[in-house]
C-alpha cells in the first residue's frame, strides 16, 4: 500500500468514527426524520470504500 493509500485510509477510518458517534445519537434523539437513514447509508459507502483500498 502507497503513502497515498495509507493517508486515504485513515482520513477514511476518521471520517467512519464521527459517523458513527453521529449515528448513535441521532438514533437516540431521532429529531431529523431521515437523518437515521442517511447516516447508515453513508457509512455503508465509506466501508465499501475502506474494504476496496485494503484489497488493493
Amino acid at each position: 500500500m502507497d503513502k497515498k493509500s495509507k493517508k486515504k485510509l485513515d482520513l477514511l477510518n476518521q471520517r467512519l468514527q464521527l459517523l458513527r458517534r453521529q449515528l448513535a445519537g441521532a438514533s437516540k434523539q431521532n429529531d431529523t426524520p431521515g437523518e437515521v437513514e442517511r447516516l447508515t447509508r453513508e457509512i455503508a459507502a465509506l466501508d465499501a470504500e475502506v474494504r476496496h483500498l485494503k484489497e488493493a
